[in-house]
């Protein structure tokens, strides 16, 4: 159970190494290009070399890109042909750079449902899927339920993959997410629930993942808004309830917590909680 982080890439993708290795951090997500911008800079060969050398040199990894927060693979053709081309383009990036794969958010039906614009979802996907490297796996995030989010649930997600019927299809589980949608995780009865539910809609074979953000909305509240960990709803008992449960043992934890101070983002403080929220359950386990 590696604990890593969100991290810049400001002065290049291997900078990105660098500012992990900076705050303990022991994989890496990062963006592979603007994520606010439909434009994608491709990695030169340079920056490929330097990020795979430097991940290799310090040990950190795995790495994840994040996709594009404009991606919505339930809009009209416009938005979706957007949507396929940043997609691919970044699971290339991912692929080329030695990467899991790309995490994404499905985006918004805008009130049409999840039924209405199923077809076009699993059309689009499919598209990446056959266009892209078969080393790089493209990888659902649940959202936190606000307004027409795609993916909120379990059972949607099980439906994407299910259609999909890929096995570089995964799936990340946003702790922050699942408390607004209404999965509590804090408690031990709760978090058995909602993995037994994961288990039963999606398959935890898929589960590659977890973005690990405490929350300072609280259960049920729709809203996406991160806190740092053991400031908000989760808080530190929280992610031992959800780190000592079988279904996490070998998977990575990545932050994406505003940090202390700055608010830069992920920070040592943040990675060290986390770090000693591991080693109790790790000692509890014996």
């Amino acid at each position: 159970m590696k604990i890593g982080a969100h991290v810049s890439t400001s002065g290049g993708l291997d900078k990105g190494i660098d500012r992990a290795e900076e705050i303990g951090a022991e994989a890496v997500q990062l963006f592979a290009s603007s994520p606010r911008m439909w434009r994608f800079r491709a990695p030169k060969e340079a920056e490929e070399l330097a990020f795979r050398e430097k991940s290799e040199a310090t040990g950190i990894s795995p790495a994840f890109i994040h996709g594009s927060y404009l991606v919505n693979v339930g809009g009209d053709p416009a938005m979706l042909e957007k949507s396929v081309e940043s997609l691919t383009r970044n699971m290339e990036a991912a692929s080329q750079l030695g990467a899991v794969g790309v995490i994404f958010h499905g985006g918004s039906h805008k009130g049409a449902g999840f039924d209405a614009v199923f077809d076009r979802v699993i059309s689009s996907l499919t598209r990446v899927l056959d266009a892209t490297p078969e080393d790089a796996m493209l990888i659902i995030e649940n959202s936190a339920g606000m307004g027409a989010h795609i993916g909120s649930t379990f059972a949607e997600i099980g439906r994407m993959a299910a259609a999909l019927d890929n096995d570089r299809v995964g799936v990340c589980l946003d702790t922050q997410h699942s408390i607004a949608a209404g999965y509590n995780l804090v408690e031990a009865g709760g978090i058995e629930a909602a993995m037994d539910e994961f288990e039963r809609e999606i398959g935890l074979g898929r589960l590659v993942v977890v973005h690990a953000n405490d929350s300072k909305t609280a259960l049920g509240s729709g809203v996406d808004r991160h806190e740092n960990i053991g400031e908000g709803n989760l808080g530190e008992a929280g992610f031992e309830t959800i780190m000592g449960h079988p279904a996490f043992r070998e998977t990575p934890f990545l932050l994406e917590v505003p940090g202390f101070g700055d608010s830069k983002g992920p920070d040592k403080e943040n990675v060290d909680r986390l770090k000693a929220v591991r080693e109790r359950v790790r000692l509890r386990a014996g």
